[in-house]
């Protein structure tokens, strides 16, 4: 296993201000974030970053697991010269984020983390996907994954960033892609949960399939300080279809926690 290289967005917002740590799912970039961002400017400094192989970051070539990813963005942090900092993560993102408050407990102030879970479970699923993204490519993804991101409304209200995230998806190289999901096969922080101290936001899509509140009640229930709610209206990617909500839980949350 191998710690990877990720890229980060350069830093926008009041250098004077907390910093926020976003991350994406599986098969997006940091577009996944951009109607979101704005709404928290006036209280926080954002970044975002991509996961291997997606977006900017370079490609992996070697297997990692989640906890390797959450040590590339604590390296990846530190290069930015912040020791301390808030975090919120989308699937992927947020498996990513239970693992930085396991590894590297004094480093986030707290953690938002949405539509996702402690263990994503179906590990011989997670290996035979990434057998089928290897033997063709992400492109054949995309229309399962549609269905799973999105409600149907989720065109009317933003189309144009539906449109980028599936061809995010067609666009990640497919190795990395499947180097993820075979990292999610293998993941599972359920027993580690009452060791974090960080407190912790559990949201989920109240529309979405892939996981939902009894996911997020068991990260919210299991650690130390949590609490969860759900977006109305969204899938798999409340950032996108509810920008607005997803950033008013942010604000409030991390507020009482700088």
């Amino acid at each position: 296993m191998t710690v990877p290289a990720l890229a980060f967005t350069p830093v926008i917002g009041d250098t004077d201000a907390p910093l926020v740590v976003l991350g994406c799912s599986l098969g997006t970039s940091t577009a996944l974030w951009e109607s979101t961002i704005p709404r928290l400017l006036d209280r926080y400094r954002v970044v975002t970053w991509d996961l291997p192989g997606h977006g900017d970051s370079p490609a992996a070539r070697a297997p990692f697991t989640v906890a390797e990813l959450a040590d590339a963005v604590a390296a990846g942090v530190d290069e930015l010269g912040a020791s301390r900092f808030h975090y919120a993560g989308v699937s992927l993102g947020g498996a990513t984020g239970l693992e930085l408050l396991i590894r590297h407990p004094g480093r986030v102030a707290a953690a938002a983390i949405v539509a996702s879970s402690a263990c994503f479970g179906g590990a011989e699923a997670w290996r035979a996907r990434a057998d089928l993204v290897r033997a063709s490519s992400t492109a054949d993804l995309v229309e399962q994954s549609a269905t799973r991101w999105f409600t149907p409304a989720a065109v009317d209200v933003a189309p144009e960033l539906v449109a980028r995230l599936l061809q995010d998806l067609r666009d990640a190289d497919d190795d990395s892609y499947a180097l993820c999901c075979e990292a999610l096969a293998a993941y599972d922080v359920r027993a580690d949960l009452s060791g974090i101290t960080a407190p912790v936001l559990a949201l989920w899509g109240a529309s979405d399939p892939v996981v939902g509140e009894a996911s997020a009640r068991e990260i919210a229930d299991g650690v130390r300080t949590g609490t969860s709610a759900p977006i109305p209206d969204a899938a798999h990617l409340p950032p996108v279809e509810r920008p607005a909500e997803v950033a008013a839980h942010l604000n409030t949350f991390s507020a009482a926690h700088d």
